[in-house]
This record gives C-alpha cells, structure tokens and sequence, in this order.
C-alpha cells in the first residue's frame, strides 16, 4: 500500500505545481516537455532496463506506442477541454474515467466482485461526486466541442490507465517499455511545441524538471503499486482515484484557502469508507459479526 501512498502525493504535488504556473510564469507546455526528459533520464538511471536485446519489446510495441501517443495528446486535450468546458468539468471527467479501469478489472485482468469490493465502489463513486461536486451559478452548459473534449478526457484517462496496469504487467521488461513510452511522448511534445515556436524561458524549464520528477515518482511507485497488488487491480484503480481527489480537496482547502462544502466533506467521509471497504472488508466484517 506504501506505492500507493507515495504515488498520490507526487500526483497531488503535480497539482499544485501545475496550480502555482501561472503565478511562478511556468509555461505548462515547455514544462510538460522537458518533465518527458527528465523521466528518461530518470528511468535510465533508477530502473537501469536492458536496451541491448531490442527484440525482447517487440511482444509489446503496441503498449509503449500507445502511452506515448496518449500521454502527451491527453495533456493537450486537458487543456482545450478546461477552456471549453471548465475547470470543473475537466477535472470531474479526469477522475470520473475511473470508470473504465474498473470494468477492465472484472472483464480484462480476471478479478472476482465480491461483497466488499462491490460496496467500496459504489461509495468510492458516491464519494468522487461528493468531492467533485461545485456550485455554479449563471454559468451555462458546456457546447458540443466542450462536450466531446470532455469525452475524450474521461476516455483518455480511463485507456491510460489501464494501459499502466497492463505495462505492469510486462515483468522486468516494463522498465524498457516505460523508457520508450516516455521518449516517444517526449518527441511528440517537443514537435508540438516547435510547430507552435515556443519561445523557452528559464522558469519553464526549471518547471519542467520538477514536474519530470514528480511524473516519473507517481507513474513509477503507481506500476509498482499493481505489481504489489496484481490480483486486485480494483483496489490501485480505485484507491488512486479518491486518494488523488481526497487530498487533492484537502490541499486546495489549506494552501490556496479554497472553500469545502458540506457536500464536499460528504464526500471525505465517503471517500475513507470506500477506501475501509475496498482494503479492509474481511476485518470489517469480523468485526461487525459476519
């Protein structure tokens, strides 16, 4: 459970780095791409994985294209869909692709819905509705291009995701296929912003290093954490999700003075009993007689 740990404060810290940009004039593009240098670097150094049998990636070439097509391209949707769509909607369709890994679950990695895990997903997305929930008055409904941004988002997230618990599950050769999504995710980027003639400044890239290593923490300890738990993907998926969010609120909350309703702190609530259900149902339910 540690992974886990570890992997939802680098992704809340990744938040609130992303956050403060504005204020600290970080260009979030030029940071994304140099963050995708940074991971490579990193992978080589900490995961040292072997590059000098190529063929051994070849099994899995379709795992490593894909992340390094969607994690850029999600990142640059993220963006069109919060001027679209909002903030709000953007975020609730971010962490509502939860969704989508959880199916993958039951029908694609083999888990068995049981009792306890029944009841912490449905509390685990009673919860993410609690927490994602925002008052907002004169504001009208997002348009059909917001409305297909936002879908991409939440099929973006959701497709990743489980393509992270899949890469998991490539045994050694994960750290390979890992470095090869990053570099390809990082030309991309790089390509991106050349076509754009981005103009590089010091505090983008000074950004960029540090979201590299908050990046390859939480993508690094989040593979480890389903290598850890890899009969029960349920528990990752979800776990991840309403840490992300529940902390994420609580960040908001006592650095940027953001307000909790009482919905919101419904959904706190929720979130610890979700999360009480989905790790700790068999001491539950000794406890409770059953």
């Amino acid at each position: 459970m540690h992974y886990l740990i570890i992997s939802i404060c680098c992704s809340v810290a990744v938040s609130i780095l992303l956050k403060m940009a504005r204020k600290q004039k970080i260009d979030i593009g030029q940071a994304v791409g140099v963050n995708y240098i940074t991971a490579v670097s990193l992978t080589v150094w900490f995961l040292q994985p072997d590059t000098a049998d190529w063929r051994q990636y070849l099994p899995t070439w379709w795992l490593f294209a894909a992340l390094g097509v969607l994690l850029p391209s999600v990142f640059v949707v993220m963006g069109r869909a919060v001027d679209a769509a909002g903030i709000v909607k953007s975020d609730a369709a971010q962490r509502l692709s939860l969704f989508l890994p959880v199916i993958a679950s039951f029908t694609l990695f083999g888990e068995k819905l049981g009792e306890g895990r029944l009841i912490g997903l449905v509390l685990a997305f009673a919860a993410l509705a609690c927490l994602l929930w925002k008052q907002e008055s004169g504001k009208k409904g997002a348009s059909w291009q917001g409305a297909g941004l936002l879908l991409a988002v939440w099929a973006g997230y959701g497709v990743i995701d489980i393509l992270f618990k899949q890469l998991a599950k490539s045994g050694t050769a994960f750290a390979g296929n890992l470095l090869v999504a990053f570099a390809l995710a990082g030309v991309l980027m790089f390509g991106w912003l050349f076509a754009r003639r981005t103009k590089w400044t010091g505090a983008g890239i000074g950004g960029g290093l540090l979201l590299g290593c908050l990046n390859f923490g939480n993508i690094l300890s989040y593979i480890r954490a389903h290598q850890a738990l890899a009969d029960s993907p349920t528990l990752v998926f979800a776990g991840m999700n309403i840490g992300v969010i529940v902390c994420g609120t609580l960040a908001g909350a006592l650095v940027f003075k953001e307000k909790i309703s009482n919905i919101n702190g419904a959904g706190i609530v929720l979130a610890v009993c979700a999360v009480a259900c989905l790790f700790y149902w068999p001491q539950l339910s000794a406890l409770l007689g059953r």
